[in-house]
């Protein structure tokens, strides 16, 4: 079953666009519009982000896969924060587009398989506009390149809506996912920026990866409906 919207009935979704933020007040405000969007108290919303740098950890996840010590973890400036999400272990830092998309699936279908299939698609479409051919994996959500993972996906839904999502690699520190089994796995990350000629930011990766994924679920940004939250407050 398809997730996306004919044009005569595409959905008002409110992006968010924070900038960079750290971990912590914007999981709690992804928890916030969640709790309003299982009310109905507003429409769907996406989140886009640059996180400071973090490891997050999963339901199935387990800290067996950080390969250094606290005290390489607080030189290197990286907290660690434990979540409701499926899968293992990832990593969120400076260089990387974080996107999450609060969605009630009653109206894409109650499909969550084909959620995910979505998402990973709006990561190859966006990795395709600057020349990089994406690889979705059975079993292993998320987007690789020649075997090595550029986007990693893990969501979790209550109530039929949505929270977390999407990290896909602009321009990482390789350091900081070398300090940890990505998803469990003996994998290696790569970046866009290893992979095409010239400068790519995070900021024109997220414009990309906004269209494609409007046009995949058929949203309408309304941003203007609702005003800008400050991730920075406690």
């Amino acid at each position: 079953m398809s997730l996306g919207r004919s044009s005569e009935s595409r959905a008002s979704v409110t992006h968010v666009r924070l900038g960079r933020a750290a971990y912590g007040p914007v999981h709690r405000l992804q928890r916030s519009f969640h709790a309003l969007r299982q009310t109905g108290a507003c429409h769907d919303v996406v989140i886009t982000v640059e996180h400071e740098p973090v490891f997050t950890l999963g339901r199935r996840g387990s800290l067996d896969n950080v390969l250094v010590d606290e005290q390489r973890l607080e030189d290197a400036g990286i907290s660690v924060a434990t979540i409701e999400r499926g899968g293992d272990i990832t990593y969120h830092g400076p260089g990387q587009l974080v996107a999450y998309p609060i969605l009630d699936l009653r109206s894409y279908g109650r499909d969550l398989k084909a959620y995910i299939g979505r998402l990973e698609e709006s990561i190859a479409r966006t990795l395709s506009a600057y020349g990089v051919v994406g690889e979705s994996v059975e079993g292993r959500p998320g987007m690789w390149v020649g075997g090595k993972k550029i986007a990693s996906i893990g969501v979790h839904v209550s109530r039929w809506v949505t929270m977390h999502g999407l990290a896909l690699n602009v321009d990482v520190n390789p350091e900081h996912f070398a300090m940890i089994r990505p998803c469990g796995l003996d994998v290696e990350a790569i970046s866009l920026a290893e992979l095409v000629d010239g400068e790519v930011d995070v900021d024109e990766v997220r414009d990309r990866w906004f269209a494609e994924a409007s046009e995949l679920f058929g949203w309408n940004d309304g941003s203007e409906q609702m005003p800008r939250e400050d991730p920075s407050g406690d």
